[in-house]
């Protein structure tokens, strides 16, 4: 009965002719040859290369009246003179994945159960006994059933957004997420009990993160974070899970070349989501990666103003990582709900590649020593930023001036059934500068054992304190789109009422999108006398043929201006920029009907005086596209 279960269990998108159910709901399968079943006949469902009752990988039951909530039952539903119907129900906390059903009928003397096929058996959003039940039916459907989403990335001044085709439901997606789960080192070392805990969303969701992630397991995706990607594909490139994961499976399960962010957050969602965990992808701006666990970032430029690349601290343009939906029993009710899970490998946890889940609300009321690895998210969207002017031949440090406001800004994720930007930062943290968000950043502190420890490398309170002469910022005065010159005006104003002298050394380097610099672009400098309390602006236009060969595929660039006041204290003066890619407008040509042809006009300008060669389009499209462009 594939359409019927289909329906009633929300998994007629997969385009699979093996059943699919959800668990702790009932299914109907039919079959023949059987005398009066309600007397005689045995059901057993296993999954698992030794399925055990312990392990609860096997169930047998016999047929009965009524349906049982905490274990596998079999309920009569019609008898004709050569077929009967049953009803199957499995607990709401039953292990997933590939089961094999097999029947055994007492009376005949048979000892040998005759198989009756194989199913696969989902997580169910949609049972109320299930930990990863999700109450709104619509967000059911965003969470689970939507293959197609956006992603936001740019940077805090700059927010952008691109399609994603999760394409969960599509081909061979849902044999390779159950592959997936018998690749991971937890399988290999104990394949009992890793299937054991397969019930249990929070396993999973860690163990997950860890696969996407090539590091330790040889898992889907290479990560490269260098602007080189010679010998695979440029993350950016990229446009859904499904070619992603159909490699990995192609090459013999070798990591895919490669992965950033978003692509790892992206395919975690295509993996949560296609077992049937509620999943979405959380964008973070101006997001720490806090490296040695001090809720502190530092960062380090020298004289002329170049970003030194010497810490192993770092603040990301953005970072993405996921939200699955699920109960927290382990913590308590408050816990649950969303949980942070990372698949991007930053940091080991528990010797692994892997990261969360961590309750969003703990990370909220700064409850950093709940499971798992709630410091580190935390820090994600909380640490203080330390900006230092470093030496290297001296190896002396000196704080320019510290931030605590900067980090976790426009936390975004998209809507459920529309395509906008729904800004989630006051589930993650209270506002920023309240006293409230203050204490419970001190409560984190204190529960790191931070607040008693001294820090050789922090900052004196006498640091921390002092004023700075002068303030300044880039504005921009222009487009920030590739292919035209990049205008920009430094703002320099004098705060003292009487007159100041700075000298200021100017770069501007090509980035990742983490703010790692890769390539000098541009350098000049200027010397300025500033009356008391004046301003005065400086345009300063970077041409597209000075940076184009420079940029990366993240297209951000980083200007930086150093101010040495005179008798002062240095000022330093940054700013990231995105550079948004040409438009391709889509045009759908005539009326759409189902399963009719219809033509689509893709158009592209070309921005540049320069005749562009060898471009490649790449269309995606779950369902519209048969074979190859």
């Amino acid at each position: 009965h594939l359409k019927e279960n289909g329906r009633d269990h929300h998994t007629s998108k997969f385009s699979s002719k093996e059943l699919i159910v959800r668990r702790g709901q009932a299914f109907i399968v039919t079959f023949n040859g059987i005398e009066q079943p309600e007397q005689n006949l045995t059901f057993i469902a296993e999954t698992g290369p030794k399925p055990s009752k312990l392990a609860k990988t096997q169930a047998t039951f016999s047929i009965s009246t009524t349906v049982s909530k905490d274990s596998w039952s079999a309920v009569l539903q019609s008898t004709s003179s050569n077929s009967v119907s049953i009803s199957i129900s499995s607990p709401p906390n039953a292990v997933i994945g590939r089961y094999k059903l097999s029947v055994q009928s007492t009376s005949s003397g048979s000892s040998s159960p005759a198989s009756l096929g194989t199913f696969v058996l989902l997580f169910n959003p949609w049972s109320s006994g299930d930990d990863v039940f999700m109450p709104n039916k619509a967000e059911c459907e965003e969470y689970v059933l939507e293959e197609f989403g956006i992603i936001f990335a740019g940077n805090k001044n700059h927010i952008n957004s691109f399609g994603w085709n999760f394409g969960q439901f599509q081909g061979d997606i849902l044999n390779i997420c159950l592959s997936m789960m018998d690749r991971s080192l937890n399988y290999r070392q104990d394949p009992a009990t890793d299937l054991s805990h397969r019930n249990d969303p929070k396993y999973l969701g860690r163990v997950l993160s860890a696969m996407v992630n090539a590091n330790d397991d040889q898992g889907v995706l290479l990560g490269n974070w260098s602007g080189n990607y010679e010998g695979g594909k440029s993350p950016s490139s990229w446009t859904g899970s499904g070619e992603i994961l159909q490699n990995w499976k192609k090459s013999g399960f070798k990591p895919v070349r490669y992965g950033q962010c978003w692509v790892f957050a992206a395919v975690l969602t295509t993996v949560l989501r296609c077992l049937g965990i509620p999943t979405r992808t959380i964008t973070n701006f101006s997001s720490a990666h806090d490296a040695d666990g001090n809720l502190r970032v530092d960062e380090f430029y020298d004289a002329s103003g170049n970003h030194l690349d010497r810490a192993a601290d770092s603040i990301w343009n953005f970072h993405v990582w996921n939200e699955s939906w699920f109960s927290r029993s382990d913590l308590g009710p408050s816990y649950s709900g969303w949980q942070v899970l990372d698949a991007t490998p930053q940091e080991e946890s528990e010797g692994i590649y892997q990261c969360g889940p961590a309750s969003r609300y703990a990370i909220k009321e700064g409850d950093v020593d709940l499971d798992y690895d709630c410091p580190f998210v935390f820090a994600e969207v909380n640490a203080d930023c330390m900006y230092w002017n470093y030496d290297p031949a001296t190896g002396k440090k000196t704080l320019m001036f510290s931030q605590s406001t900067v980090i976790g800004q426009f936390m975004s994720t998209k809507a459920v059934g529309r395509d906008d930007r729904v800004d989630v930062t006051n589930d993650y943290k209270y506002e920023e500068g309240s006293t409230k968000e203050r204490d419970i950043f001190k409560k984190a502190r204190k529960k790191l054992g931070l607040e008693d420890k001294f820090d050789p490398t922090a900052p004196t309170p006498q640091e921390i304190d002092q004023k700075p002469d002068i303030s300044g910022k880039f504005k921009v005065a222009g487009p920030l789109e590739v292919g035209k010159d990049l205008n920009l005006i430094l703002v320099l104003a004098n705060l003292q009422s009487h007159a100041k002298t700075v000298h200021v050394n100017m770069t501007a380097w090509s980035t990742v999108y983490t703010r790692r610099p890769v390539n000098e672009i541009w350098k000049d400098f200027i010397s300025v006398t500033l009356s008391p309390k004046e301003e005065k602006q400086f345009p300063i236009k970077i041409p597209y043929t000075e940076y184009h060969q420079q940029l990366t595929t993240d297209n951000v660039i980083q200007v930086t201006a150093l101010c040495h006041v005179e008798g002062g204290i240095q000022v330093l003066v940054q700013r990231d920029i995105t550079l948004d890619n040409p438009a391709i407008d889509i045009e759908v040509l005539g009326e759409v009907k189902v399963n009719k042809e219809v033509d689509v006009e893709v158009i592209f300008t070309n921005p540049i005086d320069v005749e562009v060669t060898d471009c490649v389009l790449q269309v995606e499209g779950n369902d519209l596209l048969r074979g190859i462009l």
